[in-house]
């Protein structure tokens, strides 16, 4: 394990000797929390709202810097050979997990600790308004006719794989255009130049509230209370079903009594009255899951994705 500093090493054993654990002292006042999203997309927006509410919470200010490039393998690696003293943490999201896997990158997932779940947050289906579809079967349709272009954000991603499903599923074979990040994609589905994008509900609330997108359907087992009226793609005769997962990692052995801290935190601010206005407003559902149990979730959801990937040929 890599040395921990003083304040760490003070903060772990006033944890021990303190049974208030939620009271003690953060080891550090600044915290970053790094991801691979560019700026304004679901993992920016994500970690930057958390901050705001969390900080006050754990005490401390959290600071989001956004590493891009090789679809998270920069921000792994950055995570993987960072201190384990609390200092900087990873929002996970399946992009790790899929990049781990199709790219083989230096550092993977394996070598993050994972901290908590947060949220589960719906994949949908949307377009511009001022375009020509207002169903995915209208979409369906050009695909079958003169192929298309649909967007996901990022070449290994849980949106890249909802395509490649929808188009089994659907017999077409539109191109599949990938960004580095959700920003990037709704900007080409707003001028044109995608008929449609998969993303979250939340990346793209600002343009839904604005009349400028439109959600065609979501990629959620049910009809979900979020999102009145839109449809699932598995109702429309589809059966894909994904959902992505909105969390923290660390680097290898965060001590107990930092990722403790964080437990309480996520469990604190997912009360805050606050917090959850904004949350709901952003069509997020809480998901918390304990460290405990996150990294069996991880690898549970790696392995149905491994599977998924040698299935469709992607992986040998």
């Amino acid at each position: 394990m890599k040395a921990l500093s003083t304040a760490t090493v003070l903060f772990l054993a006033t944890l021990v000797s303190d049974s208030v654990a939620a009271q003690s002292a953060y080891p550090h006042r600044v915290v970053t929390l790094v991801t691979h999203s560019s700026p304004g997309g679901g993992s920016d927006v994500f970690l930057r709202e958390l901050a705001r509410f969390l900080g006050p919470e754990m005490g401390v200010e959290f600071v989001v810097e956004n590493v891009r490039g090789g679809s998270g393998a920069r921000a792994m690696a950055q995570l993987a050979n960072a201190p384990a003293d609390g200092s900087v943490f990873y929002a996970t999201t399946p992009t790790y997990i899929y990049t781990s896997l199709l790219s083989r990158p230096a550092n993977t997932y394996r070598d993050l600790e994972p901290i908590v779940n947060v949220f589960f947050d719906e994949e949908v289906i949307y377009t511009r308004t001022s375009g020509p579809f207002e169903t995915l079967e209208q979409v369906l349709e050009k695909a079958r006719t003169s192929r298309g272009r649909w967007g996901a954000s990022t070449p290994a991603s849980l949106e890249r794989q909802a395509l490649e499903q929808l188009k089994l599923a659907a017999g077409v074979t539109p191109a599949i255009v990938t960004h580095e990040g959700g920003g990037d994609l709704m900007l080409n589905v707003l001028n044109g130049t995608l008929d449609i994008g998969v993303g979250e509900a939340q990346e793209i609330r600002s343009q839904l509230d604005a009349g400028q997108l439109r959600i065609l359907a979501v990629f959620a087992a049910e009809p979900t209370e979020r999102l009145p009226g839109i449809p699932t793609v598995k109702s429309l005769g589809y059966d894909v079903v994904l959902t992505k997962f909105r969390g923290i990692a660390g680097p290898p052995g965060t001590p107990p009594a930092i990722v403790d801290a964080w437990q309480q935190g996520v469990q604190r601010v997912l009360e805050n009255a606050d917090y959850r206005d904004v949350y709901e407003a952003r069509i997020l559902a809480p998901r918390y899951i304990e460290h405990a149990s996150y990294g069996a979730f991880i690898d549970d959801f790696a392995t149905r994705t491994q599977d998924f990937l040698r299935t469709t040929g992607v992986l040998q």
